[in-house]
């Protein structure tokens, strides 16, 4: 199933009184490319996320945020420092032998400083281990949703093959027709000039314009990218690359089919074949 390199996922983890939340979402790249922004605590996980990110995403810039938070609805077993409030308590004593004047500190004031309140610190085995599960969900869910629209980006491009099967099978038949409509039209010019051409040199004339102008080599090349194109969509891997080469190719047909042609109804065609090209070329530039 082709896969598109656009997506987003995000997963929380809790563990103790803290939760992990992380936050991942990829983009177009010509290559993979990996940016993070892990918490002080974790960053040494870097290269081990890289590695499980690489194993999952081909291509496409991926950004991953993980974010360390408190779970809102635990209570720390919080306790006093009784060094950090002693050694204050010792420095509230030295100001006021200094400064009778000056206010003591309230214990709400003591409460509030810095260091005075000590909480439990998290586990950095239990958090490393639990980051790299949430990230593990979170690749899964990126993927889904890369693949969900991969999938969409593909019918749209098989749509648009059936568009150019069809142009090619309307226009097939039509060559004879334009053949004998630009050999009378080149007839009623030379007629108009009054020219007198011996009837062999003007049928070997006609008959090497009529070779210049077919078309029926393009149009067997391009149905021939379009059977490579389903094909390539049914492959398990990634295939925007190839897919890539294969609409360059298609496009060149398209153009040299309606360089060639000189018929109004077939030069339509051409129109109607590059419109439709165009479209697949921005569509598979958003596959990975």
């Amino acid at each position: 199933m082709p896969s598109s390199m656009t997506g987003f996922a995000s997963t929380e983890v809790e563990v103790g009184l803290f939760r992990l939340v992380w936050e991942v979402r990829s983009v177009n790249h010509r290559f993979l490319d990996v940016g993070l922004r892990l918490p002080e605590e974790l960053r040494k996980l870097e290269p081990s996320c890289k590695e499980r990110i690489g194993a999952v995403i081909r291509r496409g810039k991926v950004d991953g945020t993980l974010r360390l938070l408190r779970a809102e609805e635990q209570q720390a077993d919080t306790e006093l420092s009784d060094n950090v409030l002693e050694t204050l308590l010792d420095l509230q004593d030295g100001v006021l032998r200094r400064s009778p004047e000056a206010r003591p500190l309230t214990v709400s004031e003591l409460l509030r400083w810095p260091g005075v309140l000590e909480e439990p610190a998290p586990v950095l085995e239990d958090l490393e281990r639990s980051a790299i599960d949430g990230l593990d969900a979170a690749l899964v869910a990126l993927r889904q949703a890369r693949q969900s629209e991969g999938a969409r980006l593909a019918d749209a491009l098989l749509q648009r093959c059936a568009g150019i099967t069809d142009i090619v099978g309307t226009v097939a038949p039509r060559l004879g027709e334009a053949e004998q409509r630009y050999r009378a039209k080149l007839l009623e010019r030379i007629d108009k000039l009054d020219l007198e051409l011996e009837p062999e040199r003007l049928e070997q004339e006609i008959a090497l314009i009529a070779q210049r102008l077919d078309v029926a080599e393009e149009l067997d090349r391009l149905a021939s990218h379009v059977k490579e194109i389903e094909m390539t969509l049914d492959k398990d891997e990634a295939i925007g690359r190839r897919l890539d080469f294969i609409i360059q190719e298609l496009n060149r047909e398209a153009n040299t089919f309606a360089s060639k042609v000189q018929d109004e109804v077939l030069s339509r065609s051409g129109v109607e074949l590059k419109v439709l090209i165009e479209q697949m070329r921005e569509q598979v530039q958003n596959l990975e």
